[in-house]
């Protein structure tokens, strides 16, 4: 006959020790779908990464400071990891040159979060589909619809009745002293 405080020792023993080698199995399955995630994949070097965090922990206020370190050990080109998100930091103005002039294309995705596929109908909103055809005849619909300048003189109206009761809201206190404005709400 086991004693009731015997029992719940020996359950929280269990529990713990399975909770342990629960975490140190994700860890493991996460260090290797990693290491080989990266061998097929042509990633700019960068440093040692920790599984789940990635590099969070070495990035320090000031930030460009720690850039700047890690640009001056990797090269110009470097690789992070903001979580399990993959992020390459181009620090040299050559290097951003050639990305936006011979690698524009590929560079001009946008990536696949859930968020995006749920708020966005599937990414496929101006503001997170990848670009593409459907990119390209979303912009060009923005263009001609919205932007165009016959479209930008039929709402002139609308613009200046809200600039005018802007305008109105800030010089409607009391003039004979001076208020302090908060802006945000009339801009929002």
């Amino acid at each position: 006959f086991i004693s009731r405080r015997k029992m719940n020792q020996t359950w929280s023993f269990a529990l713990t020790l399975s909770t342990f080698f629960s975490i140190i199995i994700f860890i493991l399955i996460r260090v290797l779908t990693q290491s080989n995630r990266n061998i097929h994949k042509a990633w700019p070097p960068g440093p040692p990464s920790l599984p789940i965090i990635g590099h969070l922990h070495k990035l320090k206020q000031p930030l460009h400071r720690t850039f700047q370190n890690f640009s001056s050990q990797y090269g110009p080109v470097y690789s992070l990891n903001f979580g399990n998100h993959p992020v390459v930091v181009i620090s040299s103005p050559a290097a951003v040159e050639e990305c936006f002039t011979k690698h524009d294309v590929i560079l001009a995705n946008r990536p696949r979060l859930l968020a995006g596929k749920h708020l966005n109908y599937d990414w496929t909103t101006i503001g997170a589909a990848s670009y593409g055809p459907l990119w390209r005849n979303l912009r060009r619909v923005t263009t001609l619809e919205f932007f165009s300048t016959t479209k930008l003189n039929l709402r002139t109206s609308t613009r200046e009745e809200e600039v005018r009761a802007l305008v109105k809201g800030l010089f409607g206190g009391d003039k004979s002293e001076f208020v302090s404005v908060e802006m945000r709400s009339k801009f929002t």
